[in-house]
């Protein structure tokens, strides 16, 4: 096998991946076979400055440099080569929010996250005009909010991208950008696969009497399908990557996508009626659709890396409050002296949720570390709540907050099966809630009541993902389908554990969203009357 991986780096037959999450970036080198020569990660904490959600520019730098030189010397070490070749790149990226850029390229205002709930009458306003939904996080949502808010910076617009688009245009000076992550920048028009042109129409009219020197289409990347030539690394690129000089230059790329798109590569759901799940720092599941279906405050209509229309039920918030906690159990066994693995730890207290009650013993909580779009709370407040009569314990602890984290996304699941009959059979789960075994799956299967599957390749995440689009850029044969290149090549033989909805589970997950429901009045009551601090 070594020898295998030497050869596919010295001749350059290989794919390298790097992903820009909301918690780490990573990266992966892949082969012709799609297995891992190597891989890497970087830990990375978005930051309240502003009012503003963000993550700063020197550190998206910093992260790319030190994945890469982590990536290299792995392969120095197990391989005795020098990482120099690479026969196509791809970046990914958490989808949405603004990064705008002026004539030198240079960032306007610092980059504003998915995570940022402050558009909200710019979103609505676009929502009733287009009769499209326009989610809050959605970079079009960001712009117009700007405008309304008569933002100086927005006159000198060059060019609007994001994280992924973002890091592709530095690393090539390319403005392209793949299909699914622009249906999270503008409506996407699903039989030409590029922005809805009567939309792009009504914004411009929308903004007519502001007279910036820009229409909308001038200042978008340029939108390309899964498969397509999306530029080379040029010199600076390869610099910016690799300081040492090593990595040469000329190096494809294929169109930068989102850690939605990603997802669905990673988890083989790109095909109609497929559906995935992704549980991290935010929650989202989404469905390739055979129908169009109807305008939802909770359901965002996006697409698949080859245009394919995909409904998306999106909640902002899922681990960030169940790693807080674990964060002062960690500091509690300090305390007392104890050395223990942060892994094992949350091994052990995922674990003593499958010992609770069903219903959580009738605790509650929101997991809410930022606002949340699908219940409308516009601010973050963490919430722990329970009665003098419920049944407080570690157990039932730890089960009221994996429960929670899938609150906000049953509610937006509710509409789609329930009011527009789509059917959900089966479901593949990825995300670094599934990481400790059966646990997050078990739960997931109680939350939606449907059959979950985790595939051995599920750990792997975007950073794979988009090294497997990268890799059908280059591998595709004539004609050859996204979907047929992935069934076919990427996961011929790949095993998935699936697991059935336990009926008990089930049962008491539901009784748990009665108070999830009725406790929203207790959420709201806590962003009006607790304060954040200056």
């Amino acid at each position: 096998m070594d020898q295998h991986f030497k050869e596919a780096i010295v001749s350059g037959e290989s794919s390298l991946g790097i992903e820009f999450g909301s918690t780490r970036i990573k990266a992966a080198l892949i082969n012709k076979q799609f297995e891992i020569i190597a891989s890497s990660s970087y830990e990375w904490e978005n930051q309240l400055i502003g009012h503003y959600w963000t993550y700063h520019q020197h550190e998206m730098v910093h992260g790319l440099q030190d994945v890469y030189g982590q990536l290299k010397q792995q392969v120095m070490t197990n391989y005795g080569v020098k990482l120099q070749k690479i026969g196509a790149i791809g970046c990914s990226g958490m989808m949405q929010g603004y990064i705008v850029l002026d004539e030198s390229g240079e960032l306007l205002v610092p980059f504003r996250t998915w995570r940022n709930a402050t558009t909200s009458t710019a979103a609505t306003c676009l929502t009733r005009q287009f009769q499209f939904k326009i989610p809050e996080r959605w970079s079009i949502a960001h712009l117009y909010q700007a405008i309304l808010n008569n933002e100086e910076h927005v006159k000198h617009i060059k060019y609007i991208t994001t994280l992924s688009g973002y890091m592709h245009f530095l690393l090539t000076g390319s403005k392209a950008i793949g299909a699914g992550d622009a249906s999270g920048m503008f409506p996407i028009d699903r039989t030409t696969c590029g922005y809805n042109k009567k939309m792009l129409a009504q914004f411009n009219e929308l903004i007519r009497d502001k007279a910036y020197p820009w229409h909308l289409k001038d200042i978008l990347p340029s939108v390309l399908t899964a498969g397509e030539h999306a530029g080379y690394l040029h010199e600076t690129g390869a610099r910016l990557i690799d300081p040492s000089g090593d990595l040469q230059a000329g190096i494809p790329f294929c169109p930068p996508e989102g850690d939605a798109g990603t997802g669905m590569v990673a988890t083989n759901s790109i095909q109609t009626r497929s559906g995935n799940i992704s549980a991290g720092t935010s929650i989202f599941a989404m469905f390739v659709l055979d129908k169009d279906i109807g305008v939802y405050p909770e359901i965002d209509i996006v697409a698949t890396p080859d245009g394919n229309p995909v409904a998306m039920v999106l909640a902002n918030n899922c681990t960030s409050d169940i790693n807080a906690w674990i964060r002062l159990f960690h500091e509690c066994c300090e305390a007392m002296g104890l050395a223990i693995d942060h892994n094992h730890l949350f091994h052990v207290l995922f674990n003593k949720a499958m010992e609770a009650d069903p219903d959580g013993g009738g605790l509650l909580s929101y997991g809410y570390y930022s606002g949340e779009n699908i219940t409308g709370i516009s601010k973050g407040r963490p919430l722990f709540v329970r009665s003098p009569d419920s049944r407080f314990n570690l157990t039932n602890f730890m089960r009221t907050h994996l429960f929670s984290a899938f609150g906000a996304l049953r509610l937006g699941m509710d509409i789609l099966t329930q009011k527009e009959n789509v059917a959900v059979k089966h479901i593949v789960a990825h995300g670094g809630l599934f990481k400790t075994p059966l646990v997050g799956q078990k739960i997931c299967a109680a939350a939606l009541d449907v059959p979950v599957s985790v595939m051995s390749t599920a750990g792997e995440g975007g950073s794979w993902g988009i090294a497997v689009l990268a890799s059908y850029m280059i591998q595709k044969k004539k004609n050859e389908s996204l979907v047929d290149f992935l069934t076919l090549q990427v996961f011929n033989g790949i095993e998935a554990s699936k697991m059935e909805p336990d009926r008990v589970d089930v049962n008491g997950f539901a009784r748990f969203m009665e108070r999830y429901k009725k406790g929203l009045a207790i959420e709201q009551a806590a962003v009006d009357h607790f304060i954040e601090k200056d």
